[in-house]
């Protein structure tokens, strides 16, 4: 487990395919700025759209190319639980140190299903879960009480909290113990979700800017709470311009109009329509950064 900024990885592609040659680049640049974890193949990085060979490739590659210099957590969820058991499995074996399971989606299930998911999960592997909550992603929600039921299990560690209700994060807050960490899965509520005790955040800002998601942690940790809070509200704009279409085209925008050059999205995600990217750009370059359109 870790505390501060998590970044939630984009994965370049090049003529179809995963560049790792791009990806080692920007895992050795994410180190050196800073960046806490390394999540790999979540929603930023369009696991949907991955193959199950390619899925692999790309942990296997992110373990051995950080070599435990930070902690790397694999996306391992998926809506069938044998086969999020599989992969699970396979990062636990090539070294990961922690798992992002979503919530099951399509099909969905219970309260009562989610439990068992999860606690089936859990005792098929010894590497700590984070359980990743994203209703709007999923249609489905876990309620803080059985956040509170799965916290009891050994192996379920966390919880990435993406519902946008602080109400809730506070329940689950209440409902854990002081050993389960609360990741905020939103980039514009990371410092309320710190003042209920979180412990950061797994954040697809921090693909731009990852010293400046570092430190509205650490300032917070540090008991410095004013450059915290002003840090996130500086920052708020240009997240919310990350998130003028769905997740991850715009931040794979940005990134190409830095020209870090991490290619385009998979379909059905398509490139940005021309006036989102130009708000995109502006938001950018008030906060000042360098931009090559």
């Amino acid at each position: 487990m870790f505390e501060g900024s998590g970044v939630a990885i984009v994965t370049p592609f090049k003529d179809g395919k995963i560049d790792f040659k791009k990806l080692g680049e920007l895992l050795e640049w994410h180190v050196s700025e800073g960046t806490d974890a390394i999540i790999i193949c979540g929603t930023t990085g369009e696991s949907a759209t991955m193959s199950d060979d390619e899925r692999k490739e790309a942990i296997r590659f992110t373990v051995e190319k950080i070599n435990k210099r930070i902690p790397v957590i694999a996306g391992t969820g998926s809506n069938n639980t044998k086969y999020s058991i599989e992969l699970s499995q396979y990062a636990e074996k090539v070294g990961v140190d922690g798992l992002l399971i979503v919530t099951p989606y399509y099909n969905k299930t219970t309260q009562k299903g989610l439990i068992e998911h999860y606690t089936t999960i859990g005792d098929s592997v010894n590497t700590p879960i984070i359980i990743y909550n994203v209703p709007g992603r999923t249609g489905l929600n876990i309620l803080p009480k059985t956040i509170g039921e799965l916290s009891k299990h050994p192996n379920i560690r966390g919880v990435k909290e993406a519902s946008g209700n602080i109400a809730q994060v506070a329940e689950i807050a209440r409902l854990v113990p002081d050993d389960f960490y609360i990741y905020s899965g939103n980039d514009d509520m990371i410092v309320p979700l710190l003042s209920l005790g979180g412990h950061g955040v797994i954040s697809v800002v921090a693909n731009i800017l990852p010293k400046d998601t570092h430190n509205i942690v650490k300032y917070f940790l540090d008991g410095d709470l004013e450059s915290s809070r002003k840090l996130q509200l500086k920052m708020k704009p240009l997240i919310d311009a990350l998130f003028i279409e769905v997740n991850p085209i715009p931040i794979k925008e940005a990134m190409n109009i830095l020209g870090i050059e991490v290619g385009p999205c998979r379909l059905p995600l398509t490139s940005m329509v021309n006036e989102n990217r130009e708000k995109l750009i502006h938001e950018m370059s008030l906060y000042g950064m360098n931009i090559g359109r």
